[in-house]
């Protein structure tokens, strides 16, 4: 099973950049691309909280386990 992101989908649904949604949370552009690509390996639960926060959604509009994959 894979976890894969929907961040992109997300910020593209709210007409928001990248670079608008990391000066809110207080992270990185870098790591908000990261996040996107689904490159990283974990993401603290705060930081999501607050993405969910920024975004008006839940953990599981920008998270979806895909079954089959590795």
């Amino acid at each position: 099973m894979e976890i894969v992101v929907r961040l992109d989908v997300i910020l593209a649904h709210r007409k928001m950049k990248s670079r608008e949604l990391a000066a809110i949370v207080g992270i990185s552009e870098q790591n908000i691309s990261l996040l996107k690509s689904g490159k990283v390996k974990g993401i603290r639960f705060e930081t999501l909280a607050s993405i969910c926060k920024a975004l008006d959604c839940q953990p599981g509009d920008l998270l979806e386990a895909v079954p089959g994959a590795t």
